[in-house]
């Protein structure tokens, strides 16, 4: 008689059954499909909500990017924070209508994180005791190999958006180099004896970006800035920003152009960076707040980080804030 015993440590698990059966084990272990929450590959309604704003703007710049992406060319949007750019990626792989992978920059990232790497093991313990004066005992152990989300949506021709890439090192994107340019991913010969992978032709790859001057962001490298099309994002106009203040907060119109047109003042007269993120943010307060805080509080406090740079009150912007609210009552 023999059995299978399968010790569990350190990652591994434990299964029991017969000798005739660990092929048959084997091959369904082999076939089980990688969870979802390890792929991160959600569907197209998954991300981006059904509240997009598209403006004659939008729409501009979206069509471009589209043309580039069909063309072959991964798209990069970089801009400020709180300029829209992750917005702007999410409904442009809701245009190309394949699933999608979403990866978030990380300064701890290595390449294992992008392409896989062997999490756990499982170990075979074999016992064959059939003749009772010989008794044969074989140990396997097995590591087990995770594709991670850059590996899954080049096998399966998703889209792939990296969002805030340059958050992570240089080093850790250097996998994309191949992928972006020779449509190969680099993979160990644990996952592939070849040491690479050929890129399913419905593949395609959305970049964003802060600007080097960030805290927290790497300079990229030249090769891999080279093998995209960086589409450059600022404010958007000033219809663009009413009616995404308008549609995020509920508030009227005359009271989003309120908004709009007081934080634009702003940004126009201290050659700050106040983004539609702000506008939405003070219509959002005004609408809960029921009146118990006052509109010129509101714009204080929301844009006090414009009015405190590192800490220091500025007296000259505080003053064109205060102007600009009185004129706005």
């Amino acid at each position: 008689m023999a059995n299978v015993q399968r010790d569990s440590k350190r990652g591994g698990h434990t299964e029991k059954g017969r000798v005739k059966d660990l092929e048959k084990q084997e091959l369904e272990q082999r076939e089980q499909p990688i969870p979802e929450v390890v792929t991160g590959a959600p569907g197209r309604d998954a991300l981006g909500g059904t509240d997009f704003v598209e403006t004659p703007f939008v729409a501009s710049v979206l069509d471009r990017a589209m043309t580039y992406i069909m063309s072959g060319y991964p798209v990069h949007f970089r801009g400020p924070t709180g300029c829209g750019k992750t917005t702007l990626a999410l409904q442009l792989a809701r245009r190309i209508g394949r699933q999608m992978v979403l990866l978030v920059g990380d300064d701890e990232f290595a390449t294992s994180d992008l392409v896989g790497g062997e999490h756990g093991y499982t170990r075979k313990r074999m016992i064959d005791n059939f003749i009772h004066s010989v008794m044969k005992t074989e140990d396997r152990v097995d590591y087990r190999w995770l594709d991670s989300r850059l590996t899954v949506a080049c096998q399966q021709g998703y889209t792939l958006i990296y969002d805030e890439f340059s958050r992570s090192r240089p080093e850790a994107n250097n996998v994309f180099l191949p992928v972006l340019e020779e449509r190969i991913l680099i993979l160990p010969t644990i996952k592939s004896k070849k040491g690479y992978q050929r890129i399913h032709p419905e593949f395609r790859a959305i970049f964003t970006s802060n600007p080097t001057e960030y805290a927290g962001v790497h300079p990229s490298q030249e090769a891999l800035a080279d093998r995209m099309i960086t589409v450059d994002i600022g404010h958007f106009d000033r219809e663009t920003e009413v009616t995404i203040t308008q549609n995020r907060t509920g508030i009227d119109q005359a009271t989003a152009e309120r908004v709009v047109d007081l934080v634009r003042s702003f940004r126009e007269a201290t050659e700050t960076n106040p983004t539609v993120r702000n506008c939405v943010m003070i219509g959002k307060i005004m609408a809960s707040s029921n009146g118990n805080l006052s509109f010129g509080q509101i714009c204080l406090d929301v844009l006090s980080r414009e009015l405190n740079p590192h800490g220091t009150p500025n007296r000259e912007r505080r003053n064109v804030l205060m102007d600009l609210i009185g004129k706005s009552s």
